[in-house]
């Protein structure tokens, strides 16, 4: 091949790199976006009604705003107590990560700060709804072993028990779908033609 021939080639080549580089940056701009599933954004107005009455609730139990009759059975006894406050940094756990998960979760940033975002959120997601269902089931265990079957609290126990369970099943099975390996066979050729691009180049 003539060298002018090669000259002419170079820009094409250089066009077909520059594309590559932009696919690959959409494609990655696109894994970073929270999921859109109907599914997941049931699960995440869920967590902020239930993070939100966490911190209601214990406001309200701080500052004894609860009355009596809506209290929980013998709430004065001292080791009742003891027991109603043993469940306080797990819900304000449970509480602070979800909130920040969700948070981070929101869209109307750049590219690379969503790619990092989306590191954060989803751990923070499953840790907060794991120490949700955590304190529904140590709570309803409990009432069943008392004997205690008044709906006003199994109701909204058996709520914080089932409804992470769905939600941590779908985020487990998006965060095992292939994560684009270079050795992956389902990527695309461009990527893996900006990868070798990338790994040619001094920087």
């Amino acid at each position: 091949m003539s060298r002018a021939a090669k000259d002419a080639e170079a820009p094409k080549g250089a066009q077909g790199t520059l594309k590559a580089q932009k696919a690959q940056g959409s494609q990655k701009a696109q894994e970073a976006q929270p999921p859109k599933e109907t599914g997941l954004r049931l699960v995440k107005g869920a967590m902020l009604v239930t993070d939100v009455a966490f911190l209601l609730y214990w406001t309200a139990s701080l500052l004894v705003l609860i009355p009596a009759q809506y209290a929980y059975k013998d709430y004065d006894d001292p080791v009742m107590s003891d027991w109603n406050y043993s469940f306080l940094p797990l819900d304000i756990a449970a509480s602070a990560t979800g909130l920040a998960s969700l948070v981070l979760a929101r869209g109307g940033c750049g590219a690379a700060l969503l790619a990092r975002r989306r590191l954060a959120w989803r751990p923070l997601m499953l840790v907060s709804l794991t120490l949700t269902s955590t304190a529904g089931l140590q709570a309803v265990v409990f009432w069943a072993l008392r004997g205690d079957w008044s709906l006003s609290w199994w109701i909204p126990n058996l709520f914080l028990l089932l409804f992470p369970v769905p939600a941590i099943v779908l985020l487990v099975r998006q965060d095992a779908r292939p994560s684009g390996r270079p050795d992956d066979p389902a990527r695309s050729p461009a990527s893996r033609s900006s990868d070798a691009v990338g790994l040619q180049s001094p920087r």
